[in-house]
């Protein structure tokens, strides 16, 4: 079906609520697009894009303007807490023909996403208040007094979705026992190597992000935002952690801290409501696939949009066709969690004999076309 005369709007301004703008501009639809946060922003720390999701930007024409500013990740190594090496990974070979493997500021992955969304509005500042099903359509109220009624709402407002609290039930993502701590160091390393740092339940991970950062990640219990928390990363980790602590003491406004969340739904519309992204599936960020399923979500949703005779019709096969591998990242990282909270002598044995193939066989099914 052609998108003329039929209205969609999208809630949220995030990866996968400009993604799938940039999907569905040619589809011919009217989309409305509106953001909770008041205005862009150069905020943020960083994040990793494996090759599926290069690959997404690549089919939404928007992999040259990432290339120019991301750092391009070949290895991805792991250690224990002494930095005692586990296993390495040649990502670059292991995701050819797929897409290269980058890293870079979040900030400007958004950027690059907003050239996408071209001269289609996003109304900052506004949110939606009620969600109502009439018939075929959606009355959706927001924030600021304004109505609206569309043939399709896209939820893609993240984790914390307004329009699943508002269409589905009230449903509320789920803590997965791990508070993260992320923020921005200088760059100390030239070589451009993902690397990790695992210890019992926690782990610490610094990516390269551009010429001159470090993006480091740490992940602890489920207690949130202990006071002692750097002390407790300086004495578990080995160098780099000490060091890129340091950058805190100079400026912590990069400092980024919440729990990761899980959202797990036995279906994504309500009608013509639809949750896509972490707003429908998010997981654990262990697989550092949450932008990369967003990505893909676009892609397919406007894939089943293009070739269904109707709005139901293609959520119906749009869900047939992501289910199978959300599931199965799902699952990976369940088991990625896991691993991390075995005994440390047992968790390096395994990861050392075992390690590189685990992590073949967690992506293998990526490397197909969604």
């Amino acid at each position: 079906m052609r998108g003329d005369g039929v209205r969609v709007l999208i809630v949220g301004g995030g990866v996968a609520g400009l993604a799938t703008v940039a999907a569905l501009r040619s589809w011919g639809a009217t989309i409305d697009v509106v953001e909770r946060a008041p205005a862009a922003t150069d905020s943020g720390t960083g994040i990793y894009l494996t090759g599926n999701a290069t690959r997404m930007l690549d089919a939404l024409g928007l992999r040259e303007p990432v290339a120019d500013v991301a750092v391009e990740i070949t290895r991805q190594r792991s250690a224990n807490q002494h930095g005692r090496r586990l296993f390495d990974i040649d990502v670059a070979a292991l995701w050819q023909g797929v897409g290269p493997c980058v890293s870079l500021p979040r900030a400007q992955l958004h950027r690059a996403l907003r050239t996408g969304v071209g001269d289609v509005p996003i109304r900052w500042g506004c949110q939606p208040v009620a969600v109502v099903r009439e018939g075929d359509l959606v009355a959706v109220g927001f924030g600021d007094g304004s109505t609206g009624r569309y043939d399709l709402v896209i939820g893609a407002d993240g984790v914390n979705s307004t329009v699943r609290r508002l269409a589905f039930d009230g449903r509320q993502a789920r803590d997965l026992g791990q508070y993260a701590y992320r923020w921005v160091a200088p760059r100390i390393d030239a070589e451009p190597v993902w690397s990790v740092q695992v210890g019992r339940a926690k782990q610490f991970l610094t990516i390269p992000i551009s010429a001159e950062q470090t993006y480091c990640y740490y992940n602890d219990g489920p207690v949130a935002d202990r006071p002692a928390w750097r002390d407790e990363l300086a004495a578990t980790f080995t160098e780099p952690a000490a060091t890129m602590l340091k950058a805190l003491d100079h400026d912590d406004s990069t400092l980024h801290a919440g729990p990761n969340q899980q959202v797990v739904l036995d279906s994504w519309s309500r009608g013509p409501v639809l949750l896509i992204g972490d707003a429908a599936h998010a997981t654990s960020p262990n697989m550092a696939q949450g932008a990369a399923m967003a990505l893909e979500d676009a892609v397919v949703l406007a894939s089943a949009l293009a070739t269904a005779d109707s709005v139901a019709d293609a959520l119906r096969d749009y869900e047939t066709r992501r289910r199978p591998r959300t599931d199965w990242v799902l699952g990976q990282t369940h088991r990625r969690d896991k691993a991390t909270g075995l005994p440390p002598l047992l968790r390096d044995t395994v990861l050392r004999r075992f390690g590189e193939q685990m992590f073949r066989s967690n992506y293998g099914p990526l490397f197909a076309q969604p």
